[in-house]
């Protein structure tokens, strides 16, 4: 499994990096970097884990994740057998130390600090895609040029944030294996019951100091953690599986009380999985 921090692969001295991964399922290991990225999903949808936030992605999503953010793609290979993603990797010293601190570049202020959380571009930007879809075959000059338009872009646009938390430091290695190994045994086994013991066996600790240590990195406690998961994959299910019931779900997503379903899912989505369903019924 490879550990934090994930070094983004790139020739020496290159300033911005154009990267596209098309593979069957995005890179699902739980990993941080110090470059910022805006990424298009041309193709795929999942679950995507930013800071303390279990988020949905799909295709035509605008994603930006900032630096040393930790992050990761579950792509949802029921759904679709390919995963398609354009991604520009750059840092706010890319171009010189002082770049984005002209006079002129003011107004990206707002972009880099709503960076740090993670932000969605609501709804879709046509200006946005279409600037994307043209980077294959831009030469690095008109690829830089492309950033600080979609920069701009993206100020203008309506956004969403990622996440709600920073944790300020940069993970170690050995930090990485035990918060990657977990998160990882959560998206893989989410339907099934995880006690704290397991969890705390897998992080080699016991489990007073996991749950500390859990919560200081995500600002929640494991539990929490685990029941957001549930729920953002019974939103997948209700939205694709008409045919499921609202208690089916739940037990598929790992709930054994429908009652305690109905008020998780409440609480966090701020309607009842009946009215969920609906919304997209109704669309």
């Amino acid at each position: 499994m490879k550990v934090l921090p994930f070094k983004i692969p790139k020739p020496k001295n290159e300033a911005l990096v154009f990267q596209v991964d098309r593979e069957t399922f995005f890179y699902n290991q739980l990993h941080q970097h110090a470059e910022i990225q805006i990424s298009y999903i041309l193709e795929g949808s999942g679950t995507l884990i930013v800071g303390d936030s279990i988020n949905e992605y799909n295709e035509g999503d605008i994603l930006v994740i900032g630096g040393f953010q930790p992050h990761v793609f579950k792509s949802d290979t029921k759904a679709s057998k390919k995963s398609l993603m354009y991604t520009l990797f750059f840092s706010l010293d890319s171009f010189g130390k002082n770049f984005f601190s002209l006079p002129d570049l003011n107004p990206t202020k707002d972009f880099f600090d709503n960076a740090e959380y993670g932000m969605k571009v609501v709804p879709n930007n046509n200006d946005i895609t279409n600037l994307f879809e043209a980077l294959p075959k831009q030469n690095k000059v008109e690829q830089i040029a492309s950033l600080l338009l979609l920069i701009n872009l993206i100020i203008q646009s309506k956004t969403e944030p990622l996440s709600s938390f920073i944790y300020k430091k940069s993970y170690s290695d050995d930090e990485g294996k035990r918060m990657g190994t977990v998160i990882k045994h959560v998206m893989d086994n989410y339907h099934q019951t995880i006690s704290l013991e397991e969890v705390s066996d897998l992080a080699n600790m016991t489990k007073n100091a996991f749950c500390r240590y859990f919560k200081k990195r995500t600002n929640k406690t494991f539990f929490q953690f685990l029941i957001e998961v549930r729920i953002e994959n019974a939103c997948k299910l209700l939205v694709n599986r008409q045919d499921f019931s609202v208690a089916q779900i739940a037990e598929e997503c790992g709930f054994n009380n429908i009652a305690n379903f109905n008020r998780k899912f409440k609480e966090i989505k701020g309607c009842s999985p009946t009215k969920y369903r609906a919304r997209f019924i109704n669309q």
